[in-house]
């Protein structure tokens, strides 16, 4: 690759730590004018890169955050909230990518065949979600007829403080996606054994209970097949203006 390149797309989210669901492609996307074709690994997209889309990589550049995310949202909505969230991050270390009125502003630019999706997905990103299948539980949440949650609320415990993924604070309803990483993951579990980090969310899933009304939890199952969260969330109480989808 020849110096100066402009790395997009899903190659620009890799460098900048922008998650996704599933494998990262094997192919290489590549962004600029006068470019040749899409060959073996490298993709290529023939448009016009400001320096406003760009930051230094080495002897290289990647576009920049938001123009990143925006890229993707025009892919899907799912694709581009999942971007959005995870630029927006606010609890990333170092800080969160961008902010909600930068993406606004490149959405709001962007004139492609794509350009509702992408300022929906502006619209719709908030900084809370701390992972890829928060955001799409949010996505889903929506897309379900239920109300907008609270992201990452804190509550008081005994001795600590928990915060929940959701919280509907008009319904006292809680609702958290449960990663299997906390239970799995060497570095969620803090040298504790698997056994004892189930016993820990036990514990913080009872002092939770005890505050809320409800308390609805779902793992990556729920999220595959959508009538299994909408039966949960509704089981639980949470009002819905929709009714339960088909399979």
């Amino acid at each position: 690759m020849l110096p100066g390149a402009v790395f997009s797309h899903d190659s620009a989210a890799a460098v900048l730590g922008i998650d996704r669901i599933g494998p990262w492609p094997t192919t290489i996307d590549v962004s600029g004018e006068g470019i040749g074709g899409s060959s073996g690994r490298i993709r290529r997209h023939r448009r016009t890169i400001s320096s406003e889309d760009v930051l230094p990589w080495g002897r290289h550049f990647i576009t920049s955050p938001a123009r990143t995310v925006v890229d993707l949202a025009a892919a899907g909505f799912l694709t581009g909230v999942i971007a959005a969230d995870q630029a927006l991050w606010s609890r990333r270390p170092g800080g969160a990518l961008t902010t909600q009125s930068i993406l606004a502003t490149f959405a709001g630019a962007y004139n492609g065949r794509a350009s509702a999706t992408v300022r929906r997905v502006a619209a719709f990103g908030r900084p809370g979600a701390d992972s890829v299948r928060e955001s799409q539980s949010r996505v889903l949440i929506a897309h379900l007829g239920f109300p907008e949650p609270v992201l990452q609320q804190r509550f008081q415990l005994q001795s600590s403080y928990a915060y929940t993924d959701f919280w509907w604070p008009e319904h006292r309803h809680a609702g958290e996606f449960d990663g299997a990483g906390k239970y799995l993951d060497p570095a969620l579990l803090r040298g504790r054994t698997p056994q004892q980090a189930l016993l820990a969310e036990k514990d913080r899933g009872d002092e939770l209970r005890r505050q809320v009304r409800a308390l609805s939890r779902w793992r990556t199952p729920s999220l595959d097949q959508p009538r299994l969260l909408y039966d949960i969330l509704v089981n639980d109480s949470l009002p819905t203006r929709r009714g339960r989808p088909g399979r």
